[in-house]
């Protein structure tokens, strides 16, 4: 079984869920001093980002891509055209050790999503250009998540968005900036 798989098979059904109110409960019975306004907030907060997570992850499967690939196509189209950069440079926007981006490169090379060239200007550098495949598939999965997104949001108003969208971006910053 294939690590995505096992992580989807080991996402619990919902309905084994505790929903989030009895979850809250549970913690304060047994942490009475936590406050139930905000163990609310996160534990939907993580919920939500979980089972985002696996929507995503089984629309890449879909598309015959892992999230780990995903990862690069997003990098080189946020490069901008013409989608290039150096494996370095994807390795340090990725957060991997080189060693980890080469192979993560020649599985995608494999599948035609990137191409792995020499530099014409200068044959030591290599680089890494995202495919017509590579780029069809980065689309696709962001129409699909497009879609579920909408869905996902029908509920919520446009003001309200505008208000979620402020309050987690505060809160992104917060976490980024190290400041909890």
């Amino acid at each position: 079984m294939s690590a995505r798989k096992a992580a989807t098979a080991a996402e619990p059904d919902c309905r084994d869920e505790l929903g989030v109110a009895e979850q809250v409960a549970v913690y304060q019975r047994e942490f009475p001093t936590v406050d139930p306004q905000v163990e609310t907030i996160m534990s939907s907060l993580t919920r939500v980002a979980r089972r985002m997570s696996v929507t995503y992850d089984r629309q890449l499967t879909v598309l015959g891509i892992t999230s780990a690939e995903w990862e690069v196509l997003k990098a080189l189209v946020v490069a901008g055209s013409p989608y290039r950069l150096g494996p370095g440079e994807l390795a340090k926007r990725l957060g991997l050790t080189p060693a980890a981006m080469t192979h993560r490169i020649d599985r995608m090379v494999a599948e035609d999503l990137v191409t792995r060239e020499r530099d014409e200007a200068n044959r030591v550098r290599v680089i890494i250009e995202l495919t017509e495949n590579g780029r069809d598939k980065w689309l696709e999965s962001m129409r699909m998540a497009a879609v579920f997104e909408e869905e996902l949001l029908q509920d919520v108003s446009p003001q309200e968005r505008t208000v979620l969208s402020g309050l987690l971006g505060r809160m992104l910053t917060r976490i980024e900036t190290g400041a909890p």
